[in-house]
């Protein structure tokens, strides 16, 4: 009986040893590298045109019609990413127009981890899975107005 019971343990503690995972702190499993790095928020797309800033065109990237909206995403390489972006309030008016403003600033920041189409962001619901589409980071909601369709980060130059 004490045979069976050291034996059991044995298996145990390999078990045990094998199924342990390295807890440094890092994201699970491999990640894709080629996503380290700063990414500056380039476009932020409604789903019609508006001409907030009244200058006679019409964008369905507000970026082009706020010039106070800004956002970065810092990936580092130790699997911690950190992020800040201008906060949007969008009202409608009257016959499909909409009003939009800048409204102070968002942070987050938290580990994340990634395959070759896309980056997980844990540890906020604000930017969650982003999808890899070349040199650029697109955190796709698909809102209609009053909503956002999407946001779009391209990679900052080094």
């Amino acid at each position: 009986m004490k045979n069976i019971h050291k034996a059991f343990l044995g298996i145990a503690a390999l078990m045990l040893m094998f199924s342990c995972s390295n807890d440094d702190g890092g994201g699970t499993g491999t990640a894709n590298l080629e996503v380290i790095g700063i990414w500056d928020l380039a476009q932020v797309n409604v789903s019609s045109a508006q001409d907030i800033d009244m200058d006679g065109t019409s964008s369905t990237n507000l970026m082009n019609e706020l010039d106070c909206i800004s956002g970065t995403l810092l990936i580092d390489g130790d699997m911690v990413w950190t992020f800040e972006q201008t906060g949007i309030n969008i009202t409608a008016i009257t016959n499909g127009q909409f009003v939009a403003q800048c409204s102070g600033s968002l942070a987050a920041t938290g580990a994340w981890s990634s395959s070759d189409t896309e980056v997980i962001l844990q540890g906020s619901s604000l930017l969650g899975t982003l999808t890899i589409d070349g040199d650029q980071l697109i955190k796709d909601i698909g809102d209609d107005l009053p909503g956002i369709r999407s946001y779009v980060y391209v990679r900052r130059a080094q």
